[in-house]
């Protein structure tokens, strides 16, 4: 292991929010270790597609996209959105360049194949899907990659896929690399034994005490994503892995004792 290297996923919660966004991002830019920012899409697409009149279908906290929705997706989560995060990352001097897995053939994915559902164009990735040796080019030249939820199958199509996902994978393909610390940043202290009480945090979550709260009801279905990237990520030898508040970045990144620890 020869560098450390932060890759930070933020949610549609912080991206709705312009100012607790600015604020995030101006903790971000002053991180000094390699870094990779990867976010979700917030209310945009839904409040897009509504005003347009497309019907939206999710199932299990998953969006079904048809190809009036990829078009939507694509425009908000790749354009509108990236290009407004780089941009403020570059007003807070930090040389941000934003992606998409088609970019630089960056990430590649599989349409998903499900027995019983059509998910439509959502794109399945693992951590061989990463262009890692690219990823690795950008950060040595001093550029900080910024990824949508977009990624491609070189074979002309987009596809919509999980965030929450991509930040695993790309924490997995990197570690090979460099020593990774992978956070999921989002609007909680972290896993929660109660959602509704903040002072319920767990410190340190394992395989069997995930099994334990998802059979006890306890997980609502936002969290349990994360949660399943983010045990995949443990899994495969990704540093250490955390889901903290996105208020407490620098606390974390400084002090590093914020949020909940994903452990094996």
């Amino acid at each position: 292991m020869t560098n450390k290297l932060y890759i930070i996923k933020i949610g549609g919660a912080l991206i709705d929010n312009e100012a607790l966004l600015n604020q995030f991002l101006e903790q971000f830019a002053e991180i000094r270790e390699k870094k990779i920012l990867v976010h979700g899409g917030g209310k945009l697409a839904t409040t897009l597609a509504d005003k347009l009149g497309i019907e939206q279908k999710m199932i299990n906290g998953r969006r079904v996209t048809d190809k009036e929705t990829l078009d939507i997706v694509t425009m908000v989560y790749a354009g509108g959105i990236n290009k407004n995060i780089v941009e403020k990352l570059q007003q807070k001097k930090c040389n941000a360049v934003g992606f998409s897995g088609a970019d630089g053939n960056l990430i590649k994915a599989k349409k998903r194949e499900h027995p019983e559902i059509d998910f439509g164009y959502v794109g399945d990735i693992n951590k061989k899907s990463v262009n890692k040796k690219l990823v690795s080019k950008l950060m040595k030249l001093d550029l900080v990659p910024v990824f949508s939820a977009i990624t491609h199958d070189k074979k002309g199509n987009l596809f919509n896929t999980n965030a929450d996902t991509i930040a695993s994978v790309l924490a997995q393909a990197l570690s090979e690399k460099y020593k990774v610390e992978l956070l999921y940043c989002f609007d909680k202290e972290g896993v929660l034994e109660d959602v509704e009480n903040p002072e319920s945090l767990i410190r340190n979550v394992s395989e069997e005490k995930f099994i334990t709260l998802k059979e006890q009801g306890k997980l609502h279905k936002g969290i349990l994503p994360k949660l399943e990237n983010a045990l995949g990520a443990v899994k495969n030898k990704v540093n250490k892995v955390f889901l903290i508040k996105e208020t407490e970045l620098k606390n974390h990144i400084e002090k590093h004792h914020a949020g909940t620890e994903i452990c094996l």
